[in-house]
């Protein structure tokens, strides 16, 4: 792979990005697949910003992210200043300031919402143990849910004595609907809940889910209870986290755990958890922090205070580097524009799921529609088991996955590390597998 000339902090990117996703956008309104580029298409530059080897087609950077160079480039700072003299170091970069306001900035946040975690299972575990459950108390999830979602739920119930109970949002993944997902949550709320657990995209068929109208489910239950009985919207936002033009205040939810090392390209084991900034103080650490907050209020003899976001980020010595960096995945994102790498992302998503769906010997399981889908594209091939497809892939250097569920699909996700070629690269070897 060529590489441009460096810039500072991605100078540039935003012009390459904007012409990149015109094009894309053009092509599809045109109702037309867009068309293979050249090799220095308007994307390459951000292409160009990462060290995947050019021998493989990586689709599966949603898995675990190659860091930018922006990204590298910190990491490696931070690195030097922290062997050069560590106690210096760390004297200068203890205040995680810096990183909740980048990610703050990123998110349409308050920086005092946001906790820092290491993944989203961190998030998802902190969250969930955190919460004020008792016995009687149930906890609405859906049967589409990740492993993370469901063992931090289960471990919450079994401390608690709360129950937990899991719906079924759709009955076909591929003709989901918003209106269907959030009228099976509106139907299933009961007097008992207290926590409604989702997750916003799908990491076994691909659909997005309708956070925004599923919260405004949550509200109406809301009215009229008590503040202690109100229910609490909990999302799972890592594979819509770095994809989706939104914010919080966009989703609309009350809580939402996110990993920073997969769509986001920021340092590996990083992640944010946001909560709305009045409903932090119902936690409860499970992880003691090193802040001012319960630090100072011990070395005092006095009470910790209430809980805050920043008492929810776990003490202790971390990868510092890492996190310390994780500013410079949010500028990345930043400066070539959120909207951009929404409209980018889902024009390869869209041209790979109309592909597939044009093949006769392919089911795909992902929504077509835009609205109920993200990065990520799930389907089968018949007469082939899901290992034998992303092993047919892979001996063509088509890095595909295997969703990690009792029904297993394989997966493909389009992001910005891939161009129209590439997808075309992979529509073809799927469809000799007829």
């Amino acid at each position: 792979m060529t590489k441009l000339p460096r810039r500072s902090l991605l100078e540039g990117l935003l012009a390459l990005g904007a012409a990149g996703c015109a094009a894309s956008a053009t092509a599809t309104a045109a109702g037309d697949r867009p068309q293979a580029r050249p090799p220095t298409d308007a994307w390459q530059g951000v292409r160009d910003e990462f060290d995947v080897s050019p021998a493989w087609i990586h689709m599966t950077g949603f898995l675990l992210a190659s860091h930018p160079r922006p990204v590298r480039e910190a990491i490696e700072a931070l690195r030097r200043e922290l062997d050069d003299n560590p106690a210096h170091a760390l004297e200068a970069h203890e205040d995680p300031a810096p990183v909740r306001e980048a990610a703050a900035a990123y998110m349409g946040a308050g920086a005092e919402e946001i906790a820092l975690t290491g993944s989203t299972t961190m998030g998802l575990a902190s969250l969930y143990l955190g919460l004020p459950l008792r016995a009687g108390d149930e906890v609405l999830t859906t049967v589409h849910d990740h492993y993370a979602t469901h063992e931090s739920l289960r471990f919450a119930a079994e401390r608690t004595g709360a129950t937990v109970r899991k719906i079924a949002l759709y009955e076909r993944s591929s003709a989901a609907t918003a209106t269907e997902m959030a009228g099976a949550i509106e139907a299933a709320i009961t007097p008992a809940t207290r926590v409604v657990a989702i997750t916003w995209v799908h990491s076994g068929s691909g659909v997005r889910t309708p956070v925004r109208a599923i919260a405004e489910v949550v509200a109406r239950a809301n009215q009229g209870r008590a503040p202690g009985d109100r229910v609490v919207c909990c999302v799972d936002g890592v594979h819509g986290f770095g994809v989706e033009d939104a914010t919080m205040a966009d989703l609309g939810c009350d809580f939402f755990a996110a990993g920073c090392h997969k769509w986001i390209f920021g340092p590996r084991g990083t992640g944010v958890l946001w909560g709305r900034a009045e409903l932090w103080p119902m936690l409860r650490p499970s992880i003691p922090h090193f802040g001012q907050e319960g630090y100072g209020a011990w070395l005092r003899g006095q009470p910790a205070p209430p809980t805050t976001a920043n008492m929810m980020t776990p003490g202790g010595f971390h990868a510092f580097e890492h996190r310390w960096a994780l500013p410079a995945a949010f500028a990345f994102h930043r400066r070539i524009g959120k909207a951009r790498v929404a409209a980018r992302i889902h024009a390869l998503n869209r041209q790979c799921k109309e592909g597939l769906q044009a093949m006769r010997h392919v089911t795909l399981h992902t929504p077509i529609d835009d609205a109920i889908s993200a990065g990520l594209v799930c389907f089968e091939v018949a007469g082939m088991s899901t290992a034998a497809v992303v092993g047919r892939l892979r001996e063509r250097k088509i890095i595909a996955s295997a969703a990690p569920y009792a029904t297993r699909y394989a997966r493909v996700a389009p992001s910005l590390l891939n161009s129209e070629a590439d997808v075309e690269a992979v529509l073809r070897e799927v469809r000799a597998l007829a």
